[in-house]
């Protein structure tokens, strides 16, 4: 090194030694890095310095204290002081009321090079002890510490001084290295929560690829549930959803709105946003429990509730548990979506069937008994019943049902459930039987059913049945159930209605429209099927006795009346099986299966007996009779009304009001 340059740097040391003379040791750092207060950091430097020059700085029985400004000591390291032993540990206070006068407390009342001997200093212990203090600085100017030396080992003041400088020269690398260690530390701190920030994005779009991937509910609620465990595998994570769901998963539960209105859960789902509730009340990360509701575009569908007992939560982890949320309730509404679209396509083409089925036939007990299978297989219910109204009783008749003791039971119209629906035309769903303490259902007791779902069968605003659906299960039918029972009703509403105009507008062709019995060719049809499997039957054709004199004479309006009193006679003289019918003007006939001639003749009697006596205008009626069993050789309709009006014909010739063979 050349002369000039060693000149510059002892004339530079001599000036910086000169400094510290002056006003102490001035740090280079602003000890607010990090945010490490500097008690800490005069600490972890002093810490250093004893573990990188320590005791081999330090002549034999001298010792170096850092202390706070509150006199407190923060550090020391020595050799062989045992005279200071005592003093020396962390939080020993060198306050002049503690110590008496000393370098350190004087340094804290003038800041600046402080040196005192053992006399000065009034200590008994401190025999021929050398002391200097000097304070320390931080680079604001703030005052953050004191140093220092305490020595017995004869060195004089000069000698102390410049150990001193050396030792606060040494002490202040530290510092800068301890700096220098901790904005490494923050860097890599950086480092750590960029890379974690990046890897929670990853997943999210990992997340977000595989969510919006499926269509199936419990696969979404299940790739949520992964997905938080991927990133937070020590928290408790739980599903709490608002609608009904079948999932297998332990995690996925229903939220409970009885809770109490401060709960976060309730809070979460009510207002919509991501709720904290941290276990400590200190500022920034605390461990706590988290609710983030699972929104989409048409509402909220439940809440994301974690439960963090060891792993703190950070602002960015609401963040991304947020995003994860939003993400999840969007996937979920798709799928739910979707999975309600298959249902509505899968019960309109349950319902398509189901109409096909019903106006396959227009015979009302065919429906109903068609109607309760159906209703039984669509449901997986254990009893159905349909029940028709019957207006004329005003009572509600079981007409179809699985339970063979409640077929055509009539119930009141005011009892049970059927009651109950018939006279508020709505319908009902019940979770639980057990529960209710209202309302008392045979059904329900004779099947021992807990699960009920019913509903109306409507036609032109007028209930026409009920429909009872049940099982032994509690919560076992579902709202969607129930709105699809509804809409059957309403099918079934329609086939009954058609069924019933069927049967009325086949009543009204079949049947004379004066005298209220059927037709001819009705009775033509009847007797031919039934010749073909009865083994015998009888007809008797009956014609009233000068029937054009009484229109004559007391006009068609009585005519017509006398046929119509003729007509009920016959119609209370016969069997519901027997088939009267009117033949054509005044004549009547009736056909009688499985009877035989003897018996035919007694009926065709009492007939002409009642007309004769309980007419007004009083009339007689001829009959002629005729019979066929299977021991004939032609048995035919055709032969059977011709000997039947041949006997007619001779009745009237042979002076009418008698009955006659053919």
């Amino acid at each position: 090194m050349s002369e000039s340059l060693r000149s510059m740097k002892q004339h530079s040391r001599a000036e910086h030694f000169e400094e510290f003379l002056r006003q102490g040791l001035v740090l280079s750092s602003n000890f607010s890095y990090g945010e490490i207060n500097s008690q800490q950091l005069i600490y972890d430097a002093s810490a250093y310095w004893i573990h990188q020059f320590g005791q081999a700085m330090l002549p034999q029985q001298t010792a170096l204290l850092w202390v706070h400004t509150d006199l407190s000591v923060i550090n020391s390291c020595s050799l062989n002081v045992s005279f200071m032993d005592h003093v020396l540990a962390a939080g020993v206070s060198w306050s002049c009321a503690e110590r008496g006068d000393n370098s350190l407390s004087r340094c804290a009342e003038y800041p600046t090079l402080q040196i005192m001997t053992s006399n000065e200093m009034n200590m008994a212990s401190f025999k021929s002890v050398l002391s200097a203090a000097v304070p320390v600085w931080g680079a604001e100017g703030k005052l953050v510490a004191y140093l220092g030396l305490f020595s017995q080992s004869g060195i004089q003041s000069d000698e102390i001084v410049e150990l001193l400088y050396a030792l606060a020269i040494s002490f202040q690398s530290s510092v800068q290295s301890v700096e220098d260690r901790r904005k490494y530390d923050h860097l890599f701190m950086q480092h750590q929560q960029r890379e974690l920030e990046f890897k929670k994005h990853d997943i999210l779009f990992e997340a977000s690829k595989k969510l919006h991937a499926k269509i199936d509910v419990d696969s979404v609620l299940t790739e949520v549930i992964e997905c938080i465990y991927r990133f937070y595998p020590n928290i408790q994570v739980d599903l709490l959803l608002s609608q009904d769901n079948d999932s297998n998963n332990l995690y996925v539960k229903p939220l409970n709105f009885q809770s109490a209105e401060d709960d976060i859960r309730t809070r979460a789902f009510m207002e919509g946003q991501v709720i904290f509730e941290p276990t400590s009340d200190a500022q920034g990360a605390s461990t706590g429990n988290v609710a983030a509701p699972l929104s989409g575009k048409q509402g909220v569908y439940g809440v994301l509730y974690m439960k963090s007992e060891h792993e703190l939560i950070h602002a960015s982890d609401l963040q991304f548990i947020s995003l994860l949320a939003d993400t999840a309730g969007s996937a979920f509404e798709n799928a739910k979506l979707y999975e309600q679209s298959n249902l509505m396509i899968n019960e309109l083409r349950l319902i398509n069937e189901i109409t096909k089925q019903l106006n396959q036939s227009l015979r009302l007990n065919e429906i109903f008994n068609s109607a309760s299978s159906e209703i039984l297989s669509i449901f997986g219910a254990d009893y159905s019943c349909i029940l028709q109204t019957d207006k004329d009783s005003e009572r509600l008749i079981v007409q179809a049902t699985n339970l063979p003791s409640m077929f055509h039971e009539a119930i009141s119209l005011n009892q049970g459930f059927s009651g109950l629906i018939y006279n508020t035309k709505e319908p009902v769903i019940i979770s639980d039987y057990m529960l209710n303490t209202k309302m008392n259902s045979k059904l329900m007791q004779l099947t021992n059913s807990r699960s009920l779902i019913g509903s109306p069968i409507l036609a032109n605003g007028q209930v026409e049945g009920v429909i009872l659906v049940v099982h032994s299960q509690p919560n076992f039918f579902s709202y969607d159930n129930y709105k699809l029972l509804q809409v059957l009703c309403g099918h079934i509403g329609l086939a009954m209605t058609n069924a019933s105009l069927h049967a009325e507008v086949r009543r009204m062709v079949i049947t004379d429209n004066l005298t209220g019995l059927y037709v001819r060719h009705y009775l033509d049809e009847q007797a031919n099927l039934l010749q073909k499997k009865d083994f015998c039957g009888s007809l008797i054709v009956v014609d009233i006795d000068n029937f054009k004199r009484i229109n004559d004479t007391h006009g068609h309006q009585v005519g017509d009346k006398i046929l119509i009193q003729v007509s009920q006679i016959i119609k209370t003289s016969i069997r519901d099986s027997d088939i009267a019918a009117r033949w054509g003007g005044e004549e009547l006939a009736v056909y009688l299966p499985q009877v035989a001639k003897d018996q035919t003749i007694r009926i065709a009697e009492r007939i002409r007996v009642r007309v004769m006596e309980e007419t007004n205008p009083q009339v007689t009626v001829s009959c002629g009779v005729s019979d066929w069993n299977w021991e004939e050789d032609k048995i035919s309709v055709e032969s059977l009304f011709y000997r039947a009006d041949m006997a007619l014909y001779q009745a009237k010739n042979n002076g009418r009001n008698q009955i006659q063979i053919g």
